[in-house]
C-alpha cells in the first residue's frame, strides 16, 4: 500500500492517536425497515417457532405484524444460539490476532459492541471476548466499555452479567416511547418495554445513553416533544436523537413512507435543541447531548480524527503509523466474515489515506462537532500544516460556515445547518478547482 510521507510533500506524524477498540456484532432480532448498517436477522434459539410459522402467507413488509423478541427468535429468543455466538466469538479473536502487531505498545482507551444487536449475545460471551481483549491489548484501567442493546432483549440478570464483565456503559435503541411509531418503525419491543428496560439498565448502569428518533412517519411535533420529554425524565447523562432519513438499500426506500415536511422537521429539531439545553444537555455533536462532562469518549475519538481498531463482520478500522494512515473493511456477510477470519485473512478492503483525501477526511469527523477543534489538531492528526486548507478555510469563513482564530476552528450555527455544504468545499474534487 503507498503511503504518504516526504515523498508525498507531507510531514510525517509526531505522535499517534488515541486508539480504540470495535467489535461489531451482525445479527439483530429483525431488520428494521429504515436500517442501512450490516445487520442480519438471528436464526432461532427454538427452531420450532420458524416451522410453526411455514406456509403462512407473506405480506406486504411494512404491513407485516410486530413480532416480539419471543415470537421472533422462540424460547429464551433474547439470545443468539450458542453454537453461532461461539463461531463468531472464535473468529473476533482471529481477527484480533491478525491485527495485533499494527498497534504494539498501543493502549487501547475505549471499546464499542455494536451492531446489530450485542446484546442478543449472552453475558458470558460478552465475557469472553473482553478477557480475550485485555489478554492482547493494554486496556486502560478506566476504559469506556459501551454495549449497544435493544429493548427487546433485556433481561434483569443479563445484564448484570455485563456489567460484571466490565460493559460500564449501555447504549439503549430506544428510538420512540409511542407505539405507533414503534410498529410504524418495525421495532420489536412497544413502549413498556422500552421503559422496563432503561429501568433495568439504571439498576445495573451508571453510563447510560438513549437513542431516539424524529421526523417519523406520520409524527407531529407534540408527539416528538413527549418522546424527548419522556426521555429526560429518567435522567440519563446521554442522548441521541436522529432525524430518520431514507437510506439507500432499506426498505423504507423501496416503499417510503409519510414523513414530517422540512419545515415541521425542522422545528422538531429546534424543540429538540431547545428543551435539552434547557435541561443541561450539551449540544456537543450533530446528534449527540449529554451532560456536562458525561460526551462519549468512544464517539469522540472518532470526531478527533482518532485511530480504531475494528473486528468483526463488515467492521471498518482506521489505523496510523508514522509514515502513512489506512483504513480497512471485513467482510460483510457474518459467514464470509467468520471463515476469512479463521483463514487470518477477514480484510476485504485496505488502502491509504492519500494527502489529498486527507483534509476532507479530517473535516468530514470534525467538524460534527458543535465545539470544532483545535487548529493544532488538524497536523496533529494528518500531518498536514493547515495552510494546506488556506482557500477551503476563507471560502467557508466568507460564507459564514465557520469561525477561526490561529488557535480554534468552529463551524457557526449556519454552518451546522448546512453542514454538507461546508463539508463539501473540502473534497478533493473542490480543492482542485
Amino acid at each position: 500500500m503507498l503511503g504518504f510521507g516526504k515523498s508525498a510533500n507531507t510531514s510525517l506524524l509526531a505522535t499517534l492517536p488515541p486508539l480504540s477498540l470495535y467489535i461489531h456484532i451482525p445479527w439483530c432480532i429483525r431488520k428494521c425497515p429504515y436500517c442501512d448498517f450490516n445487520s442480519h436477522e438471528a436464526k432461532s434459539a427454538d427452531a420450532s417457532t420458524t416451522k410453526a410459522r411455514a406456509g403462512v402467507p407473506k405480506l406486504h413488509p411494512l404491513a407485516a405484524p410486530r413480532p416480539t423478541a419471543g415470537e421472533e427468535l422462540g424460547k429464551g429468543g433474547n439470545t443468539l444460539r450458542t453454537e453461532d455466538e461461539q463461531r463468531y466469538i472464535d473468529a473476533l479473536i482471529a481477527d484480533l490476532d491478525v491485527t495485533l502487531p499494527k498497534v504494539w505498545g498501543r493502549r487501547v482507551h475505549t471499546v464499542f459492541f455494536g451492531g446489530g444487536t450485542p446484546s442478543l449475545f449472552s453475558a458470558a460471551g460478552i465475557d469472553t471476548i473482553l478477557a480475550a481483549v485485555r489478554a492482547r491489548l493494554a486496556v486502560e484501567a478506566d476504559a469506556e466499555i459501551t454495549l449497544e442493546a435493544n429493548p427487546g432483549t433485556f433481561e434483569a440478570e443479563k445484564f448484570k452479567g455485563y456489567r460484571d464483565a466490565g460493559v460500564n456503559r449501555l447504549s439503549i435503541g430506544i428510538q420512540s416511547f409511542n407505539a405507533k411509531h414503534l410498529t410504524a418503525l418495525g421495532r420489536v419491543h412497544n413502549d413498556t418495554e422500552a421503559k422496563r428496560a432503561i429501568e433495568i439498565a439504571q439498576a445495573n448502569f451508571d453510563n447510560i445513553n438513549l437513542d431516539l428518533m424524529f421526523a417519523l412517519p406520520s409524527q407531529t411535533l407534540a408527539e416528538c416533544a413527549k418522546d424527548v420529554e419522556t426521555a429526560l425524565s429518567f435522567g440519563t447523562n446521554h442522548l441521541s436523537i436522529y432525524h430518520l432519513t431514507l437510506e439507500p438499500n432499506t426498505l423504507f426506500h423501496r416503499f417510503p413512507p409519510a414523513l414530517p415536511d422540512d419545515e415541521l422537521a425542522a422545528d422538531m429539531h429546534e424543540m429538540i435543541f431547545d428543551r435539552l439545553a434547557a435541561a443541561g444537555y450539551q449540544h456537543y455533536e450533530t446528534s449527540a447531548y449529554a451532560k456536562p462532562g458525561q460526551q462519549s469518549r468512544h464517539n469522540l475519538n472518532y470526531w478527533r480524527f482518532g485511530d480504531y481498531i475494528g473486528i468483526g463482520a463488515g467492521a471498518h478500522g482506521k489505523i496510523s503509523f508514522p509514515d502513512r494512515i489506512t483504513r480497512e473493511a471485513r467482510y460483510k456477510q457474518p459467514n464470509a466474515f467468520m471463515q476469512q477470519a479463521m483463514l487470518g485473512d477477514a480484510i476485504q478492503d485496505a488502502s491509504s489515506i492519500g494527502p489529498t483525501d486527507l483534509p476532507f477526511e479530517f473535516m468530514l469527523n470534525a467538524l460534527r462537532l458543535t465545539m470544532g477543534f483545535p487548529v493544532a489538531l488538524f497536523t496533529e492528526r494528518t500531518g498536514l500544516p493547515i495552510t494546506a486548507i488556506s482557500r477551503e478555510l476563507d471560502a467557508a469563513e466568507t460564507k459564514g460556515l465557520i469561525t477561526r482564530d490561529h488557535l480554534h476552528i468552529s463551524p457557526t450555527p449556519k454552518g451546522r445547518l448546512f453542514l454538507n455544504d461546508l463539508l463539501e468545499m473540502f473534497l478533493p474534487t473542490a480543492q482542485a478547482r
